[in-house]
């Protein structure tokens, strides 16, 4: 009988030892041994699924791949050492010198430097276009341009990019179209239903929710994520064991976990948005987001981020920081914990003054990771830093 996908990336586990644990158990090994040479002949030939060695393959590693293939719906699926290791597998996979890669303008600020450092050094062109503008896009495609590469919601100003446009015109002018799904997660956003070829995540983000481990994962299509697995065979940006097994446990709660995130998120935004301090509050799911239609057409809940612009500017952002009790200040987001961060003077800083107004990052812009704490209590801490 068919089962849900919820249930799939709860259920979906590797075989039981002759102990029939019930939880999964873990896999710590760098490699793995065979019954005779014929055997081990056939496993690095590629004729059998062997485990050979866990930087190529890995039973808990292949658990956690396996759930969040169940969750997006994807064909297969690798799992790596970092979210940033999985964006530059899922360009250097496939770009090679004299390709052109067309991207949303508002990415994470470490997705920048790969793109505007390290690609031009390998021969990669790169264009840059607003979130919104779908002229401008069509308008930016070469007869060069291999790959079309979003995020949506966008860090951290949670502009909302339309998935089926963008599928119909990767598809109309044959780009592999790779979607950076961290924000919303698969709980709330399935890119290959609108065209997406890959989907790449940050697991150390919402998938972990706990601020413990690093990991990050690219999934879609199995042809292309061969590509990436030889790719990260060869230069060993792998997912260690223990990392994915720990994030495999976290996928099993994560559809509660994003229910009570996006819950809490949303609250918190309509309490915030006309308080006297704030020039604008986004949050994909406010009537009063400029793209509110389009998330509301792709997405399944508005998430558990939100940001807003202090009137006070630079100052006022440093002061609230500092006011603040209870949230936490560090660079993750995605945490049980709650968090802000001032994405000017933080993840986005080395992006020039000119760069970052080009994407609507403000001096005064704070973005807020709603964590799993009572509405009551996230609410009050940011009100009374506020004051």
């Amino acid at each position: 009988m068919p089962q849900h996908r919820i249930t799939q990336a709860i259920r979906i586990r590797t075989e039981r030892t002759e102990e029939k644990e019930h939880s999964s158990p873990l896999f710590l090994t760098s490699s793995f041994c065979f019954d005779d040479a014929e055997e081990m002949r056939a496993a690095f030939a590629d004729e059998t699924d062997a485990n050979i060695y866990s930087r190529f393959s890995n039973p808990s590693v292949q658990e956690f791949v396996d759930r969040m293939c169940a969750l997006e719906g994807a064909e297969a699926g690798f799992a790596t050492a970092s979210g940033m290791s999985a964006i530059v597998a899922s360009f250097l996979s496939f770009l090679k010198k004299g390709d052109h890669l067309l991207s949303c303008s508002s990415i994470f600020g470490s997705t920048h430097t790969i793109i505007t450092k390290y690609l031009p050094k390998f021969g990669i062109e790169y264009t840059y276009v607003p979130a919104g503008d779908q002229q401008q896009w069509e308008a930016a495609i070469r007869p060069n341009t291999k790959m079309l590469y979003l995020e949506t919601p966008t860090n951290p100003g949670l502009d909302i990019i339309d998935l089926e446009a963008a599928g119909k015109l990767a598809r109309k002018h044959n780009l592999i179209f790779n979607v950076d799904n961290c924000f919303a997660t698969p709980i709330g956003q399935l890119p290959i239903q609108y065209g997406a070829d890959l989907v790449v995540h940050s697991a150390t983000k919402w998938l972990d929710g706990q601020g413990r481990v690093l990991g990050g994962v690219v999934v879609g299509k199995k042809e292309l994520v061969h590509e990436v697995y030889l790719f990260c065979r060869s230069t060993g940006p792998s997912l260690s064991p223990f990392n994915a097994w720990i994030l495999s446990r976290s996928l099993e709660t994560l559809d509660v976990r994003m229910e009570r995130h996006s819950s809490n998120a949303a609250y918190i935004a309509e309490k915030l948005e006309k308080h006297p301090a704030i020039s604008f509050l986004r949050y994909p799911f406010l009537p009063s987001h400029p793209q509110h239609a389009i998330a509301k057409k792709q997405m399944l809940n508005g998430g558990g981020i939100l940001c807003f612009e202090l009137k006070g500017g630079l100052a006022a952002g440093r002061k609230f920081l500092d006011s603040l009790k209870m949230l936490s200040k560090t660079a993750n987001l995605g945490d049980t914990r709650s968090i802000a961060s001032h994405p000017a003077s933080t993840t986005h800083a080395k992006l020039s003054p000119e760069e970052r107004a080009a994407v609507n990052i403000t001096p005064g812009l704070i973005r807020i990771s709603v964590g799993l704490e009572h509405k009551d209590d996230i609410l009050n801490d940011i009100l009374q830093a506020l004051q």
